[in-house]
């Protein structure tokens, strides 16, 4: 296993950050994904953002499974279409022990470029789907905080402010 990166916490500033686009794939970024794919599941997560761990590209690794093999690296990914509306749990590794049911589109279909420099497109309605849209926020520099209600972060308004405490700041969450 690679060295892991260290995944920021809320509130850093950079998770509020908006990535750059990424020009080329060569073996130095294959390199630096398969080191974020790693301490996307040395963490048990399910995507993870390269503004997670403080690195300025629209990169993001998901996996509907969690599983190793399984993960899908998004270089430069675009949101093509989506449908239907779907509220569910959700947690992020830069907000430990903070979840909230999130509503978000239930299907989508998403235009990236693979490691093999080559265009793809995904379209998923399944967890999967849901990962994307979560990752392709943090790349626009929108975390799941955004998207809770004012009841949700009143019911996590503790663990927000323990990480808050951590990082020596305060917030108006």
């Amino acid at each position: 296993m690679t060295d892991l990166f260290r995944v920021l916490r809320y509130p850093d500033p950079f998770l509020r950050r908006k990535a750059r686009r990424i020009e080329t794939i060569d073996d130095a970024l294959r390199a630096e994904c398969r080191r974020l794919a790693d301490t996307m599941f040395a963490h048990d997560g399910l995507g993870l953002a390269a503004t997670q761990v403080g690195w300025d590209a629209r990169i993001a690794i998901v996996s509907g499974t969690g599983k190793p093999g399984d993960e899908i690296c998004l270089v430069n990914p675009e949101l093509v279409d989506a449908w239907g509306s779907e509220a569910r749990e959700e947690g992020c590794l830069s907000f430990p022990s903070v979840a909230a049911v999130i509503t978000r589109r239930k299907g989508v279909k998403v235009r990236y470029t693979g490691l093999d420099g080559a265009q793809h497109e995904l379209e998923n309605d399944q967890l999967l789907g849901r990962c994307c849209l979560h990752e392709m926020d943090h790349l626009e520099g929108i975390t799941f905080l955004a998207k809770m209600t004012p009841a949700d972060k009143l019911a996590n308004r503790r663990a927000l402010r323990n990480l808050e405490d951590a990082a020596g700041q305060t917030s108006d969450a």
